[in-house]
């Protein structure tokens, strides 16, 4: 037909398919889109192993790489051949001609379908389960370094006689062996028969014979592989015995009480042998060619299964155990006890029986209580908005919401102290754009410090490291924080031409360029891409503001840095600054755990160490993992300016540290590298201490019958001051304990009884790293036939004293609003002395005060302006025998200069509050310093009052 186009004729396209030009287009999109993807998983890589060399801990991510490539390659393989291998056997085993039926018929079609493509097929099936089971066995890393570097805890389960290592370390590798020995054989089993079926090999419907010879020799042998595996099961499931949970009353338990050594133990035995006939019977049809034995077999091991394994134990339980099960179960609750309490490193708890109440004359407690504890006022977990107010400075500052107590010697006195660093606050940037919020605004500045035990007179903090920069009793120190637990973005530093803001004082902002050898260096435009991506900005990777000599930091919360390094360590919620050696660094406290050792019950770490503080500021402690061993066996600390990790040998005899040492040999240094300016300020870990307490309410018996009756159980008191439903926080607090001869940092806690509010027990544990003692647990158990107030009971006689509740009413007038401290206990010859601090927080002012002090002993209640007046009210008679002011009181003004300093300092508070809420941010600046200025010429004259003392 001629072409009615009017064109010349052209070549016919054929319908739907694709232009060349489109397919040329769609490979390119193709082609850019794997480019693409493995660019992503590229940045990811390159960005991981950058990091790890600059903090020089480049062999923790090769080893772990490797670890996880081999495994990957090792038992991807091992599956994709035991597939291949079986789907080859089963193709090679077909019969030569497949029977006249419509079945098979049927199947005709599908064979012809897949014969072109059998070799693809099974690539592509073994590459499949390959890269699946090599993916599962790559998470497997811990397990398999745990296994292959195993260290023997030199201490052996009392039923089987197993090191403990047995259990931690080769049980759950040998597990993981069977059920992937498991997975192998069904897989093949499956794939085997499938193909048997295809070829005819296998019939369901046709007449004759169900299954060739060689089908049924092939299917045995992989179903006596699977009984086998059967059978080594049974043999492991004797000795998991040992750390299953789930026994007697609590799901927490492990180990085997009497059904399991009576009952489960022999028919897991019996079973292993039952298992082992059946599977020679299976791998016998090699030469009998017939299902008639092997099925008998089966059954018999299923019945036996559900006889010997199930029934028989039930019926042990039922008629041996229960109606004498005190009897029965007293000999395996003595090895729980015993095991836990050496798991969790409570066994050498001191336990002192303690009165409750005293004996001794007024005057003698009144003297002692100055002498017996250094009551710390100054509650950590209320003054951080009073150190936000006064020591902020600039909104680009801020302090965590709960500060830390440390020691520091001041006028050659070691002061327990409340500290907080000056880190930066991102929100309160003035202008936030990329350029501020990553290159200007890159750190915080400087300690805050105060005296835990005492305040200035109007309530205030006495600061003994203060300002911006910062001076004080802490001498010279680098005050830069580029790592700190605020500290989440990156900021890329280091490049001359982009000056970063360092701080702000009276002659205007002071620029400053990074010096630390910390960070990424972003010279190289395949380095900034990748970080473009990982990071999902690709400013990095083209802005002019990067220079040659910028490098990122990131990775900057002491948490995660050692989190990074150290991936086999679990990571104490509580993370804490000390200025050490001239220069800060946060210390962490990093735990080695298992799941692993027999007998010793288990406890969720998560939930063991939430308190009252934990839903806030406060991380809890590796939220769901369950664990039945722990040890604080490395102190970590991460330099606030440079971001170096150093991790340090802390328990030097615990097996599950040498394991890993061994996995990972050089990262961990030696517990004598520690100096003794770090030592200073190492001390007992408060999620270790919760932990351990949270045991001591059952595990503080050591008898098995008083454990089995649990008329000993006690309980953590719920934070009668913060009234959120959850524990009272532990506190620390230099004390001196019955029998000790001098007061001790130590890490406090108290027990009531079962459902009860009155005192059970006081617990301390020395927390100072220095002393001879640190660790050493000490139990004060009062009688439980006497009532003893608890803190809830003491907290409701506070609130409703009708003296102190009118002083209350007086305190909130006129909008205040009343704040309670931290409730501390400390046992003072033979009774308990209860002291809580009491803040207020003025109309118009937006911090707490320490205003007042509730003391209470025995049956009296005093609710005075300092603690020592408290004192002396509660026990009737006039101060102390120390020539020296009552630990906790308040700081008097030395002369008439401190008082006038103190009153401007006032009038310059007033003003400031006035400015601020008239909007008047000069007139506030003003204030803010004459504030300064009166704080600091009341402190000089303080000083000078004392030299001349």
């Amino acid at each position: 037909m001629p072409d009615r186009g009017g064109g010349p004729p052209g070549p016919r396209m054929r319908a739907g398919r694709p232009s060349r030009r489109t397919r040329t287009l769609l490979m390119t999109v193709g082609v850019l889109a794997v480019l693409a993807i493995a660019f992503v998983m590229f940045a990811g890589f390159w960005t991981d192993w950058l990091w790890y060399r600059s903090v020089h801990y480049s062999s923790v991510f090769t080893t772990t790489l490797w670890t996880k490539i081999g495994l990957f390659f090792v038992f991807g393989l091992l599956m994709a051949a035991a597939i291949g291998v079986n789907i080859y056997l089963a193709h090679r085993l077909r019969p030569p001609l497949s029977a006249m039926s419509v079945e098979q018929q049927s199947l005709d079609r599908y064979r012809m379908g897949i014969a072109p493509y059998k070799k693809w097929a099974l690539l592509a099936i073994c590459s499949l389960v390959g890269l699946i089971a090599g993916a599962s066995a790559s998470s497997q890393w811990r397990t398999w370094l745990l296994w292959v570097n195993a260290t023997q805890f030199g201490t052996k389960d009392p039923q089987f006689h197993m090191d403990v290592a047995f259990y931690a370390f080769d049980l759950p590798w040998f597990r993981f062996l069977l059920s992937f020995g498991f997975a192998a054989v069904v897989l093949s089993l499956f794939a085997a028969a499938l193909v048997h079926y295809l070829y005819g090999g296998l019939r369901i419907t046709s007449p004759g014979g169900r299954a060739t010879a060689a089908a049924t020799g092939h299917l045995s042998f992989l179903l006596g592989l699977f009984v086998s595996l059967k059978a080594v099961a049974y043999w492991l499931d004797r000795y998991s015995l040992a750390v299953k949970a789930g026994n007697l009353k609590s799901s927490n338990w492990t180990g085997l009480r009497y059904v399991d050594a009576n009952a489960y133990l022999p028919a897991k035995t019996i079973l292993f042998a039952i298992a082992i006939i059946c599977a020679l019977l299976f791998f016998a049809t090699l030469w009998r060619r017939t299902w008639s034995l092997p099925l008998i077999g089966f059954g018999l091991m299923v019945l036996s299964a559900i006889l010997i394994g199930g029934l028989y134990p039930a019926i042990v339980q039922k008629f041996q155990v229960q109606p004498n099960e005190a009897a029965k179960e007293t000999p395996y609750i003595q090895k729980n006890i015993d095991a836990t309490r050496k798991a969790y490193g409570i066994d050498s708890t001191k336990v002192t029986e303690y009165s409750g109440t005293s004996a001794s004359a007024k005057q003698t407690l009144r003297n002692d209580a100055d002498t017996t504890a250094s009551v710390r006022l100054l509650d950590p977990n209320v003054v951080s908005p009073t150190f936000q107010q006064l020591q902020q400075t600039k909104s680009y500052y801020a302090f965590p919401s709960t500060l830390d107590v440390d020691r520091y010697t001041v006028a050659g006195k070691e002061q327990d102290t409340v500290v907080g660093l000056r880190e930066l606050n991102v929100k309160g940037i003035p202008q936030q754009n990329w350029i501020n919020d990553h290159f200007k605004y890159t750190h915080g500045y400087g300690v805050v410090a105060a005296k835990g035990t005492s305040v200035q007179s109007n309530g205030s903090p006495d600061f003994t490291e203060s300002d911006l920069p910062a001076k004080g009793e802490l001498g010279d120190y680098e005050q830069r924080i580029y790592y700190g637990e605020q500290t989440k973005q990156y900021s890329i530093v280091g490049d001359s031409s982009t000056k970063e803001i360092d701080y702000t004082d009276d002659n205007g902002e002071k620029s400053y360029t990074y010096t630390g050898n910390s960070g990424v260096g972003l010279k190289n435009p395949v380095t900034r891409a990748a970080y473009a991506v990982a990071f999902g900005e690709p400013q990095i990777f083209y802005s002019g503001a990067i220079g040659s000599d910028s490098k990122i930091l990131y990775n900057r919360t002491p948490k995660e840095r050692v989190e990074a390094v150290a991936p086999w360590l679990t990571i104490d919620g509580d993370v804490y600054p000390a200025v050490v050696n001239h220069r800060i660094v946060w210390i962490v406290d990093a735990y080695t755990t298992s799941n692993g050792y027999p007998y010793s019950s288990r406890t969720t770490l998560g939930d063991t160490t939430a308190d009252s503080l934990t839903n806030g500021q406060r991380a809890v402690l590796a939220q769901q993992n369950q664990v039945n061993y722990i040890r604080n066996s490395v102190k970590a600390t991460v330099d606030a300016y440079t971001g170096k990790v150093t991790l340090y040998q802390w328990d030097k005899a615990d097996p599950v540290l040498k394991t890993w040492m061994k996995a990972f040999p050089g990262t961990v240094q030696p517990k004598s590298a520690i100096s003794s300016e770090l030592m200073a300020h190492l001390r007992y870990p408060q999620d270790l201490f919760k932990v351990q307490r949270q045991l001591l309410t059952k595990y503080h018996v050591t008898q098995a019958s008083t454990f089995y009756s649990g008329s000993e159980v006690w309980q953590v008191p719920d934070d009668p001051a913060a009234k959120t439903g959850k524990s009272v926080p532990p506190y620390y607090l230099s004390l001196k304990m019955p029998g000790q001869s001098g007061e001790a940092f130590s890490l406090t806690t108290t027990f009531t009884p079962n459902r009860r509010d009155n005192l059970g027990a006081f617990m301390a544990v020395d927390a100072d790293a220095t002393s001879s003692d640190y660790g050493a647990i000490r139990l004060l158990k009062l009688p439980s036939n006497t009532t003893v107030s608890g803190p809830q009971q003491v907290q409701s006689l506070f609130n409703s004293d009708p003296d102190v509740a009118e002083k209350i009413r007086l305190l909130k007038g006129g909008d205040s609003t009343v704040e309670y401290g931290n409730l501390l206990t400390v046992p003072l010859d033979g009774g308990l002395l209860y002291v809580e601090p009491v803040y207020v927080r003025g109309a118009g002012t937006n911090y707490p005060l320490l205003k007042k002090v509730l003391v209470h002993y025995g049956d009296s209640t005093a609710f005075e302006n300092t603690l020592g007046e408290a004192l002396d009210k509660v026990f009737g008679v006039d101060g102390g025998t120390s020539t020296s002011p009552p630990a906790g009181t308040t700081t008097p003004p030395a002369n008439s200069t401190v008082a006038q300093a103190l009153d401007d300092a006032q009038k310059a508070y007033d003003a400031g509050q006035k400015a601020l809420k008239a909007g008047d941010w000069q007139a506030y600046g003003v204030a803010q310093k004459d504030l300064a200025d009166a704080l600091k010429r009341a402190k000089d004259a303080e000083q000078q009052a004392q030299k001349k003392g």
